[in-house]
């Protein structure tokens, strides 16, 4: 019966030592899933950003140059009045 004791033992042993591991492994994919997801969202956040920022820039642009167009436009319009 000593025997069959202390192979129950092993056997439980071997299945918390293999439970042990799987959590480990587990929480070592979770740690890093939650890398990659950080690292996705600081690019993410960097890339709006930059997109924010060119589409401003571009909307001052095309402002300017509508109000340059308009001036021109403008002052031909008066050239022509004045001749």
């Amino acid at each position: 019966m000593g025997d069959g004791l202390k192979e129950a033992q092993a056997r439980a042993e071997a299945r918390f030592q293999k439970q042990q591991k799987a959590a480990q492994e587990g929480a070592k994919a979770n740690a890093e899933r939650e890398a990659q997801a950080q690292a996705v969202e600081a690019r993410t956040s960097r890339l709006r950003s930059l997109r924010l920022a060119k589409e401003a820039a571009d909307k001052e642009t095309t402002a300017k140059n509508e109000e340059t167009k308009a001036k021109t436009k403008s002052a031909t319009a008066k050239k022509k009045r004045a001749t």
